[in-house]
Parts: C-alpha cells; sequence; structure tokens
C-alpha cells in the first residue's frame, strides 16, 4: 500500500479532524525513528499513519480499539509486522512488544500528545516555540497532559533511547509537519 493509498484509507475512517492530526504526528516520528535506526522508513510510517484507523468505532471500547483496526489492515494486504504493531500498540490486550517497530510505536503514541500539548501552552501556540528542555520539564508535572501516559513514553527505554533523545527525535519530526498540523 503506497502511502497516499494510506492515507485515503485512513480519511474514510477517521472523520474527527484531531485525529487525523494525531495520525500525522506519529506517522512523522516513527519515520524519523526508522531513519534513526536505519529501518523501513515507509514500513515505520504506514504503522504510525494507521495505528488508530479503528478509532472512530472502538473509543468507546478500549478492548476492540487497534484490534478492529489491525483485522481491517490485515484484509487490506499489509505486512504482517505492521499489522501486529498496530494491534500492540494498545496497552488494553497486553500482548508482547516483539519487534523495534512495535516498541516505537507503543511508545510513540503518547509521545505526540505531550508534544502538542507543549505547543499549545506556549504563547505562540507553535511547535516551533517548544524545545526539549520545555518538553522534559513538562513531562514531570503530573498534571500537565494528563493523558500522556509517562509509563508508555518512559518505555522508549526498551529501544535504547534516553528520553532525552526521544524527545528530540520526536519533536524534530512533529516540527517538520508543523504546517500540516496547525502548528
Amino acid at each position: 500500500m503506497t502511502r497516499e493509498e494510506a492515507y485515503k484509507l485512513l480519511k474514510q475512517h477517521l472523520k474527527n479532524k484531531n485525529l487525523i492530526k494525531h495520525s500525522l504526528a506519529v506517522e512523522a516520528v516513527m519515520r524519523r525513528l526508522a531513519e534513526h535506526f536505519n529501518e523501513d522508513v515507509e514500513k515505520w510510517g504506514l504503522a504510525g499513519l494507521l495505528h488508530d484507523i479503528d478509532y472512530d468505532r472502538t473509543k468507546d471500547d478500549p478492548h476492540r480499539h487497534s484490534l478492529e483496526g489491525a483485522d481491517l489492515l490485515a484484509d487490506k494486504g499489509l505486512p504482517g509486522d505492521v499489522v501486529y504493531a498496530v494491534r500492540v500498540h494498545n496497552e488494553a490486550h497486553g500482548l508482547p512488544r516483539k519487534t523495534l517497530m512495535d516498541k516505537a510505536l507503543y511508545s510513540t503514541d503518547p509521545l505526540t500528545g505531550l508534544i502538542v500539548a507543549g505547543a499549545l501552552v506556549r504563547p505562540e501556540k507553535k511547535l516551533s516555540a517548544v524545545d526539549v528542555t520545555f518538553l522534559k520539564k513538562k513531562y514531570g508535572e503530573k498534571a500537565f497532559a494528563r493523558g500522556a501516559n509517562r509509563e508508555i513514553i518512559a518505555a522508549c527505554s526498551e529501544m535504547g533511547l534516553e528520553l532525552e533523545e526521544f524527545l528530540a527525535l520526536g519533536l524534530e519530526a512533529m516540527q517538520g509537519i508543523a504546517g500540516e498540523m496547525g502548528l
């Protein structure tokens, strides 16, 4: 599946503009991580872009989320490792994260929320106004961006990344698509 086909499929299944922006953010960070680890950038990007494809249908039932999406992606012929990464990114299932891509998607999902929240509390409301020092400080504030699960973000250590490096890679990736995100 090409990136264009994947984006069209995403827009068929997700109607919430903020969820589409979230998917674009996760895609960008996954692509950057793939570059960092010398992995398949296109494949990792697809996993990031499509990871929440079922969210409109499953948002009220977290135990269905990612399972339906993974099944849909398998039916569309996506590679098994992409399908599995999508399936295991939801911690509710307790499935083991086996590959680097699995671990990256798992930690990247909440990271993007932390970074967006960081931009939105700045007077400029822009990603360009955010730096790693600011994000690290906000990461330590439990009341800030409560939905961005710190434990899951900290699982970046499973990839061999320190938190600061993970924040830097994620921020860099998202700043690269700031226009698409409206930030």
